[in-house]
């Protein structure tokens, strides 16, 4: 930690409340934490964020154990979209978003486990990274075991993601920008809403890249295969919780539905993570990046977000690649109509550094 002589001078940052900050207790936005301990020790990624001299100057709030997509919470309060105020901030790193969009902090760290960094990335606007599955430490974060989930940061530019990335992980060594016009990215096929469809294709039109197309088979069975491990895992973890009256409604009756996942339908979802992965990196092997929407729509009101059929399916286009462990990136567009809407780029494990690079090529183009 810098010393008091020389105190610290580089960014700004709000730390989600599922990760430690000696002193400070680490709530995940639930009652059922209100009571626990402060946190005797900081987190890997919090010790790494101040040896590189950032100033921490709070905990941001978050859908509550991190199981949600709005970001909607009875308990902690439910932040407000800074650009889009009538629509959800996005979930489950709701905070964290929120405090970049609102020019509060230089960055934010956020957690992913299946899209909560991207969906709220591409709710408020903003750029937001998940890096390759266990490129940063989860050690001091909640939950404590994953397989899914990622630690990562949120920003205005990419020139400041890629210098949190560069604080947060390991060996990152930021790489200039290429030449968009030598770059490949495949254009995934998927189902998503006409308008978010033409914001994406407008803004790789401009970009000047090499456009092929691609499919994979295994797509929507990656959607499901991550909703199945993730109800698993988060069963495991705090199943014991339902029926306390320390959950809010939604993750109570969540959690409730989580615990009647089967082994076998684990182990299934297994299969599907080996045959999907294993097609996502045949398919790099041949172009720079995957591209494809980070939203299937334009993040919902929140009167719209009160039916869980209108948000249900927000997660279809970012939680495969939590399955696969793939990094992956939204960046901020908007639809002819003013609206937010994510361009996701997904690349290489372990290419974390270029895949911000190629991000930052296809920035002037947003």
């Amino acid at each position: 930690m810098p010393s008091a002589a020389a105190p610290a001078s580089g960014p700004t940052v709000a730390v989600k409340d599922c990760i430690d900050i000696a002193g400070l207790p680490t709530m995940c936005g639930s009652r059922a934490f209100a009571k626990f301990a402060p946190a005797t020790a900081n987190a890997d990624v919090v010790a790494s964020l101040l040896d590189a001299g950032c100033r921490i100057v709070g905990k941001a709030n978050m859908h509550e154990l991190a199981y949600g997509v709005t970001g909607a919470n009875a308990f902690t309060g439910t932040p407000v979209n800074p650009l889009f105020p009538g629509r959800i901030v996005g979930g489950s790193s709701s905070g964290s978003a929120a405090a970049v969009a609102a020019g509060m902090v230089d960055f934010s760290v956020g957690t992913d486990t299946g899209g909560s960094i991207r969906m709220p990335a591409a709710c408020c606007n903003i750029f937001g990274l998940k890096p390759t599955f266990d490129a940063v430490s989860r050690k001091g974060a909640v939950p404590a075991q994953s397989s899914l989930d990622c630690i990562g940061p949120f920003a205005r530019d990419m020139d400041m993601l890629t210098t949190a990335a560069g604080m947060m992980i390991p060996g990152f060594a930021a790489q200039a920008a290429p030449s968009p016009d030598g770059l490949v990215l495949v254009r995934l096929d998927c189902t998503a809403d006409g308008d978010v469809l033409s914001a994406i294709d407008s803004a790789l039109v401009r970009s000047g890249t090499t456009i092929l197309d691609a499919f994979l088979a295994d797509f929507e069975a990656a959607f499901r295969a991550g909703i199945t491990i993730m109800a698993a895992e988060m069963s495991a973890l705090f199943g014991h919780l339902v029926g306390t009256g320390l959950l809010g409604p939604d993750i109570d009756a969540r959690l409730a539905a989580a615990a009647n996942v089967t082994p076998e339908a684990v182990a299934d979802a297994e299969q599907v993570r080996t045959r999907f992965t294993a097609s996502v990196d045949a398919l790099l092997d041949e172009c720079d990046a995957i591209v494809l929407p980070t939203l299937p729509a334009v993040a919902p009101t929140l009167e719209e977000a009160q039916d869980p059929a209108a948000v249900v399916r927000l997660t279809e286009l970012v939680r495969p690649f939590n399955l696969s462990g793939h990094p992956a990136i939204s960046l901020p567009t908007r639809t002819a109509q003013g609206l937010p809407a994510g361009l996701q780029l997904v690349g290489r494990k372990g290419e974390d550094a270029r895949l911000c690079a190629i991000a930052t090529a296809l920035e002037p183009s947003l």
